[in-house]
Order: C-alpha cells, then structure tokens, then sequence
C-alpha cells in the first residue's frame, strides 16, 4: 500500500525543503501539509500536482515504483535538527566557497570539541 504522505515528505527532505517552502511556494497551509505527510489527510490530484510542482518534480515520481525507496533519509533527522539544517540552507546560499568551508570546518570543530564541564 502506498502512503503518499511519507512518499511526500521524503522527496520533500531531500530536497532541502521546509514545509514552510512548500507554503509559500503553493499557498497551502503548512498545517495542511502536516496532516497530509502524517497521513491525515489525502490530497486531491490538484494538490499533488501543486505540490509536485513546488519540489520541481513530474507529478507521476509521486507513483513510481521505486518511490518507496525516495519515502524517508537513511538517517533519522529529528524537527529540531530539520529546522536547524533548513536555515543553515537558506543562509548558505549566499556565501561563496570560501566562507562555506570555513563553517564547515568550524562545525567540524565544534562537534569534536569536548563537552564543557559543568561545576
């Protein structure tokens, strides 16, 4: 059985996109779109083609055979970190190659640093 809704939020993932782009990008509320990759809600064809539309995607990678394989990433990302990432993205875009590998050096960095210690 296919669940569009986890079919939606995986493409949408992989992407790099919010449910918030997805908002701006189609006028549907980012609460509608919730309910829709929770399986809460189906959306009329209308709605996939919009939403198809908006992740740059032919409506029919909706239905493809190997559209399970695209459902979630490999590594499950938690809201906090998906929000986290999502800015990072929108605000890497304006940095030039340079700048990019310094903040991921520093990332780099900080996640290997040692927890500080408490008193």
């Amino acid at each position: 059985m296919m669940k569009i809704g986890a079919t939606i939020r995986g493409f949408r993932l992989q992407r790099g996109l919010s449910q918030g782009d997805i908002e701006k990008r189609t006028g549907l509320l980012r609460c509608y779109l919730s309910r829709v990759e929770n399986g809460h809600t189906i959306p009329s064809l209308e709605t996939l083609s919009k939403i198809a539309q908006a992740m740059e995607i032919p409506l029919a990678q909706f239905f493809h055979d190997d559209a399970a394989t695209h459902e979630l990433p490999t590594q499950k990302v938690s809201d906090d970190e998906l929000r986290f990432l999502t800015q990072i993205r929108r605000y890497s875009s304006s940095l030039n190659d340079g700048d990019k590998k310094l903040l991921l050096a520093m990332v780099k960095k900080f996640a290997t640093a040692p927890a500080p210690v408490s008193a």
